[in-house]
């Protein structure tokens, strides 16, 4: 009896660690792990990390329970970038979250075979990323930040209500997101007699003294979605309330931050659609082949009072009907 006693036991104790090893392999299964590559930290492109974490959180992807955030910042240096994208293909992640296009190029350079998710993108075909926004790669899909009529809201908006000789922009000519958007700037003052004066930098400890050079120059300044400028844009802005020099965004955050005025959306809701996408892909349900890239809805024109008074340019009444003003908190 006891021999038959101890058999079944050590029968039951074998069947339940089988359970637990099959349990535990189940749960493996369901973690993944998502490798987030961006090329700097600034307000919009945080805020697009935040928006992607919240939609994969309502699909079922909660962070510490089944899915893990390899955050990897490049410092806006394009090596960083590339290092970072073949570390996260030797590390064999579920998924790469590019947030802008460095990244993002840098991530499709690493691999054709896993899943990568961009956002923060200006202009996915010219940067090589997507055939095309109704039928992108194999492995990528994300979102555009530009609306198609983004900068020539802002910009109109210039010249109709400052009426200036000449705009300065300030860019980084590495970012091809940036060119993109200096060529859209040119197209638009083409039908006008205002001279754009384009100031190139090549990191953030470049800026101050680039908007430093606009200074008798240009009678208003425009700052495109270019990562290495708005990651500086505390320099610029104090350039500009010392200089008595509006200044203009391309995106909310830098209007928020202390530029004049621009046309743009929310990057968190940017960022929920694109963590949507993911889910899509994460579950299964699509391949990134099957999901166009989409770029933002709901543009506004929001015009910050507080900057504009310590930029020395007056409010008009009318503005508010083509624009919503913040007035900080």
């Amino acid at each position: 009896m006891k021999k038959g006693l101890m058999g079944v036991m050590m029968l039951l104790f074998a069947s339940m660690a089988l359970l637990a090893g099959c349990a535990s392999d189940a749960s493996g299964d369901e973690k993944v792990t998502i490798g987030v590559t961006q090329i700097v930290e600034h307000p919009s492109l945080d805020a697009a990390f935040e928006g992607f974490k919240e939609a994969l959180a309502e699909n079922g992807y909660v962070e510490g329970e089944n899915v893990t955030y390899d955050v990897q910042i490049a410092q806006g240096d394009m090596n960083n970038a590339q290092s970072i994208a073949n570390n996260f293909v030797g590390d064999k992640v579920d998924l790469i979250f590019a947030n802008a296009t460095p990244s993002a190029q840098s991530a499709l350079n690493a691999t054709k075979d896993i899943p990568i998710i961009f956002t923060s993108v200006t202009d996915p075909v010219g940067a090589n990323l997507v055939a095309s926004f109704d039928e992108p790669g194999d492995n990528i899909t994300g979102t555009s930040d530009t609306h198609p009529d983004a900068i020539p809201q802002t910009i109109n908006f210039i010249v109709d209500e400052l009426q200036p000789e000449k705009i300065g922009v300030i860019y980084n000519s590495g970012e091809q997101n940036s060119t993109v958007q200096v060529d859209v700037i040119k197209e638009v003052l083409g039908d006008t007699n205002v001279e754009l004066v384009p100031v190139s930098v090549s990191t953030s400890a470049e800026v101050k003294q680039a908007a430093e050079s606009l200074v008798g120059r240009v009678d208003a300044m425009y700052i495109p979605t270019d990562n290495t400028v708005v990651s500086a844009l505390e320099s610029v802005i104090d350039v500009a309330q010392k200089e008595d020099i509006p200044m203009f965004a391309g995106e909310l955050d830098s209007v928020e931050a202390g530029a004049v005025a621009g046309s743009g959306f929310s990057y968190k809701d940017l960022g929920y659609e694109t963590g949507e996408m993911a889910a899509q892909v994460l579950n299964g349900d699509k391949e990134p082949s099957d999901i166009p890239v989409s770029y933002p809805q709901n543009l506004k024109l929001v015009i910050n009072k507080d900057a504009a008074e310590a930029q020395g340019l007056e409010i008009k009444d009318e503005w508010s009907d083509i624009a919503e003003f913040y007035e900080g908190e």
